[in-house]
């Protein structure tokens, strides 16, 4: 049931999927890079901080013990006086070590992802104390890229410095019979090899783990066709209750278009298929204005309304036909159509004069 939910899952996650990941914690965070920083941050130290640093607690280590008088340690205060001393030494030593370590470590994790707070990573669930839960962690496909991970650090690291180490296998042998200071210098050639070859097995692991980590993230966000049409109903509204919602509005429109066509001062009809209802008065606009318009019923319905308060109506296809096409309700009729409506006008008022002058 699982693999067929997971083959279903074939389309790209939404912005809405990634964003709500987040929140939740769900993040691509390669804990190789973590590591690649920490490596690199032992690397920077051991080159540029602490041959200053060792060499400055040598020197106060060989006066206290070469120079003993210098230091009384009769009385407490002359205790903790020595121990103060030895605490900024060593406080010196490690302090851009503890700096370092810190700076690099959050550079790493800001570099993906921005930090923030997320409650549910430190919410208690029982998944995480079930031992079945974490045998399939262990055995999935992640648990067995953590441990290829591992298992390649583990030999490439150790092949290379075998190799690399192997010529000063002897050398180290005769150090240790030669002067302290020689010692340390050997030593220090020693780890800073040690440390590059760590730092190049790291960046490549971190690299790939980079890669794969956000490829694995992105295919478990995965979403199914269906998942879509529910997110898309959550955050635009059911299609069915949108369209009903339109068909309101509309219907609500139809209806005020209709009930303005008693203000109109002629109608311009198809005979039956097209109606156009105009009002033209000249201290409203100075153009005629469409007070509704529609075709077959919707005409009828405005040729009756028309009719039955003595509006003119006028059967004039082509007219009708392009006023349809190209005006809109409540707006300014076109200048194209200005001298085919100025005669009508012109009509209408004829005859509303003719039949003053009867009465």
């Amino acid at each position: 049931m699982a693999d067929d939910d997971k083959d279903s899952k074939t389309e790209d996650p939404t912005a809405k999927k990634r964003a709500d990941a987040a929140e939740k914690g769900n993040t691509p965070n390669s804990r190789e890079l973590s590591i690649f920083a920490t490596v690199l941050a032992t690397f920077v130290y051991l080159v540029f901080f602490l041959p200053d640093a060792t060499g400055h607690m040598a020197e106060m280590l060989r006066d206290i013990f070469e120079q003993p008088d210098q230091w009384k340690i009769d009385t407490g205060p002359d205790v903790i006086s020595l121990f103060v001393k030895l605490g900024w030494a060593c406080a010196a030593l490690l302090a851009p070590a503890f700096i370092l370590f810190m700076s690099f470590g959050i550079a790493s994790s800001v570099l993906q992802n921005l930090p923030t707070p997320v409650l549910e990573r430190i919410r208690p669930q029982a998944s995480r104390l079930s031992p079945i839960k974490g045998w399939s962690r262990l055995f999935s496909l992640p648990g067995l890229v953590e441990f290829g991970k591992a298992l390649f650090k583990v030999v490439v690291v150790g092949v290379i410095l075998f190799f690399v180490l192997r010529s000063e296998y002897f050398g180290s042998i005769d150090a240790m019979f030669s002067d302290p200071q020689t010692i340390m210098v050997r030593m220090m050639t020693s780890m800073r090899k040690i440390i590059i070859v760590m730092l190049v097995a790291t960046a490549i692991v971190a690299i790939a783990d980079l890669f794969w980590t956000r490829y694995h993230w992105f295919t478990e966000l995965k979403m199914t066709k269906h998942e879509i049409k529910e997110e898309n109903k959550q955050s635009q509204g059911d299609p069915f209750v949108k369209s009903r919602q339109r068909s309101v509005m509309r219907d609500r429109a139809r209806r005020r278009m209709i009930a303005n066509v008693q203000r109109a001062t002629l109608v311009i009809a198809n005979p039956t298929h097209y109606a156009v209802a105009l009002r033209y008065v000249r201290e409203e606009n100075d153009a005629p204005v469409v007070l509704a318009k529609g075709q077959d019923l919707i005409a009828l319905k405005i040729r009756e309304i028309a009719e039955t308060n003595g509006i003119p109506v006028f059967e004039d296809p082509p007219l009708a036909r392009s006023m349809f096409a190209q005006v809109s309700v409540d707006s300014v009729i076109p200048s194209v159509f200005y001298k085919a409506v100025a005669e009508l006008i012109h009509r209408v008022y004829a005859a509303q004069a003719k039949n003053k002058r009867v009465r």
